[in-house]
């Protein structure tokens, strides 16, 4: 390859400011492949995306010299100065095709919780390891302006001056910066419903409990069940106005919606007793086959499942399940089909995982036998060599075929499966997403 098609590796001093390498170009790993990356095999990094020095490790880069993949201890410009990799957290809608090459050096402390893109330089700006799998600007930070997000947060409180599910999302939205707190406040898209304070999952990467590691939360879980009256009221409030606007229970912020059911039943009446409008969504381990058809029969309009895999032991691995079994799950996917619900699967990927044959034979058969209308394909925050490790620990891996080629097979396999990133209106439930790879 012709030396100016690599891009330039970045990296960070200890002061947090990054740079790039000239004579050397960006690594990207897929599981134990590692590679230079070139600008075929990237795109301009996309915006609201964050870079990340990654403290403790060092950077894996591609010597353009002596055409060799090597580590660096310590800045070439600067020598005993130390130097870090660095990493892209992509913006929504888009996944990553490998992740930022790095040696831990014996460190074994875990990684925050966010996904560990590959980046480097090239043409006068960043470039991404990434593909785009979802065109609609649902999270685009440029469409939310904090001054229209303050005046929302306003006209919310005067309208719902008492509803303590109004305030938990505000609190989201001005303090963690969430996407779809923001949304309900500018009335647009996609509203979120946290609800319940428990989960009888103990995921690896959950991101508002992490009772026993290292690892820090997110952000804060709810640590109250609203009234099905309070859920209603937000409801409402968005569906009313927004068109083709959408409502979902189970968000970052909350444990799982199936243990709020008491609540989010009575609440799913109360919304369909006022307005046709919208649509009802409920994002969810499916652990709980019995009740997921009771919110189905309420009014509740699709699904959305997460899954890091198809394999059963792969899958307990990563949600380390507590009082129900992965065969519950399919049991809720295909009760949920029965019943006419428009199914997702948020299928959490990692390159040098996601990508193994194994996996990706594994998930045809999956779509084979269980007809789901669409797959949210979603990076995966957590850690990715202590992922790997945790995989291989509970099956045998084989080597990855690349994030791309599995998609690639995917849409092959089902041409009218849909592909994206965000819950769907129910008025896009039939539209199949264009070929994009």
């Amino acid at each position: 390859m012709a030396r100016s098609e690599f891009i330039r590796a970045v990296v960070a001093n200890p002061d947090g400011e990054i740079f790039d390498l000239d004579g050397y170009a960006a690594v990207g790993a897929d599981g134990p492949l590692l590679a230079p990356l070139s600008t075929k095999d990237t795109i301009s990094l996309p915006f609201g995306s964050e870079l990340m020095m990654l403290p403790h490790r060092h950077p894996i880069v591609f010597n353009l010299e002596n055409h060799q993949i090597e580590r660096l201890d310590e800045n070439p410009y600067i020598p005993g100065e130390p130097i870090f990799p660095v990493a892209a957290f992509n913006s929504p809608g888009y996944v990553a095709t490998h992740v930022s090459a790095y040696e831990a050096a014996g460190n074994d402390s875990p990684l925050p919780l966010f996904s560990y893109g590959a980046v480097g330089w090239a043409r006068g700006r960043f470039r991404s390891a990434a593909v785009r799998v979802d065109w609609e600007r649902r999270q685009d930070l440029r469409l939310m302006p904090q001054d229209g997000v303050l005046g929302g947060v306003q006209e919310m409180r005067y309208h719902l001056p008492d509803n303590r599910l109004r305030e938990h999302i505000e609190n989201c939205a001005l303090v963690y910066g969430c996407p779809a707190g923001k949304n309900f406040f500018l009335q647009r898209y996609e509203a979120p419903l946290p609800t319940s304070a428990r989960c009888n999952a103990r995921c690896l990467g959950c991101l508002s409990l992490q009772n026993d590691s290292d690892i820090p939360c997110s952000q804060q879980r709810i640590d109250f069940t609203p009234t099905a009256e309070e859920i209603a009221q937000v409801a409402l409030i968005h569906l009313r106005v927004v068109n083709r606007g959408v409502v979902s229970f189970g968000q970052g912020c909350e444990g799982d919606p199936l243990l709020a059911a008491h609540v989010i039943e009575p609440a799913i009446k109360l919304i369909r007793r006022e307005t046709r409008r919208g649509t009802i969504n409920l994002n969810t381990n499916a652990s709980r086959p019995e009740v997921l058809s009771r919110l189905i029969n309420a009014g509740l309009d699709s699904l959305r499942v997460s899954l890091n895999s198809i394999r059963e032991d792969n899958y307990n691995a990563y949600f380390r399940p507590n009082g129900y079994e992965f065969g519950d799950v399919l049991e809720s996917i295909d009760r949920a089909l029965g019943h006419g619900a428009f199914v997702s699967i948020n299928y959490l990927n990692l390159p040098g995982f996601t990508d193994q044959p194994a996996e990706i034979d594994a998930l045809i058969e999956f779509l084979s036998r269980h007809r789901v209308h669409m797959i949210q394909w979603r990076n995966l925050n957590f850690d990715p060599q202590q992922y790997w490790v945790t995989m291989e620990n509970v099956s045998s891996g084989s080597e990855p075929i690349g994030v791309r080629n599995g998609l690639n097979r995917i849409r092959d396999a089902f041409p009218n499966l849909k592909f994206g990133y965000f819950n769907p209106p129910k008025e896009k439930f039939r539209t199949v997403h264009r070929r994009i790879y």
